[in-house]
């Protein structure tokens, strides 16, 4: 692959600052997909393609963005700790050709067999380790902003649990230019400094990948409630301080395992005097099941939440939100 600012399709949250190192742009095809003007057209031009309907909605509109868009110049596939039908993806868009290049995330996390995966990124992108290591120390400026406008949200309420949504998630590519992007949040951070705190409301929890509803921070929030912890998307903007890479991604929860995002639930739900959560599951995940153990591991209630396609939030949901919150506003 010739290095001329090439556009880097990820399929989830990867070391980025390899692919900035490379003088890439990272291109989160999720975020492409459910920004678009119509996202529900993406899953069906995959299904005219062939995917089948039971497929996630998610897999079908990266495809869908990469190959039926052509936006991307190559694609990082992560073959291990993400979605167990990634594989299939990148054949099927290997098959229209587009350049696939695999990474994994270990089961375990173990930091010699991520060093790896990380040094055979490098070379696969024309970088090299230090140079990614230069890059990590230039994006903390931009993740501690991030970490500042988390604290915002659930230590002094004054940024909601959508607009905190939207920062972290934005985060796993950071819109394809760090510096940009640090400039974006440094604005917003100037723009609530004036706000006045959101005093009372159910405080909730949002356990799960993102949702593929348009609204559903929206509709959770216009009960009165506040979520004040978007776990997967907090840990896209790696809230944590660390030396190294690989420890880096060592920390980071999402690819090993639902124990580890438990631990990390937790914490959470004392630290910002969490009530209750709400876990999202994607239809046809694999991640469905974890919502048993969750269940089985967390000590508050637990309300479960699943989407399939693209869209606003159904009635019959709402519904279940507004029981939910009035149960958690009758129990403190």
């Amino acid at each position: 692959m010739e290095n001329v600012n090439r556009r880097i399709g990820i399929t989830t949250t990867i070391p980025v600052e390899v692919v900035f190192a490379a003088g890439d742009v990272p291109v989160d095809l999720n975020n492409v997909f459910i920004a678009g003007e119509d996202p529900a057209s993406l899953v069906d031009r995959a299904e005219i393609a062939g995917y089948p309907t039971t497929i996630c909605a998610w897999v079908k509109g990266i495809y869908a963005v990469a190959a039926e868009t052509r936006d991307v110049d190559a694609v990082i596939a992560v073959t291990q700790g993400d979605c167990s039908n990634t594989h299939a993806l990148m054949e099927t868009l290997e098959l229209r050709g587009i350049p696939i290049i695999p990474f994994a995330y270990p089961y375990d996390g173990d930091p010699d067999l991520l060093r790896l995966q990380i040094e055979k990124l490098t070379e696969a992108l024309g970088t090299s380790w230090e140079e990614a290591i230069n890059v990590k120390r230039q994006l903390e400026p931009v993740r501690q902003k991030l970490r500042r406008l988390d604290e915002l949200s659930w230590r002094e309420n004054i940024v909601t649990g959508e607009e905190n949504l939207v920062f972290l998630v934005n985060s796993s590519d950071f819109e394809g230019d760090w510096r940009a992007y640090e400039d974006k949040v440094a604005a917003f951070l100037d723009e609530v400094a004036g706000r006045q705190p959101r005093e009372g409301g159910v405080r909730l929890g949002f356990v799960g990948v993102p949702p593929i509803f348009a609204d559903f921070h929206r509709v959770v929030e216009s009960t009165g409630a506040r979520i004040v912890y978007n776990e997967i998307p907090r840990q896209f903007a790696m809230p944590y301080d660390t030396d190294g890479l690989v420890e880096q991604y060592v920390a980071y929860t999402y690819p090993y395992g639902v124990f580890r995002r438990i631990d990390d639930i937790e914490h959470a739900v004392v630290e910002r005097d969490i009530q209750g959560l709400i876990h999202y599951t994607q239809s046809f995940c694999f991640r469905q099941i974890e919502d048993m153990i969750l269940r089985e591991k967390v000590e508050i209630p637990v309300l479960t939440v699943e989407g399939d396609k693209p869209g606003p939030v159904d009635a019959r949901t709402k519904v279940r939100i507004q029981a939910f919150v009035e149960m958690l506003r009758g129990t403190r």
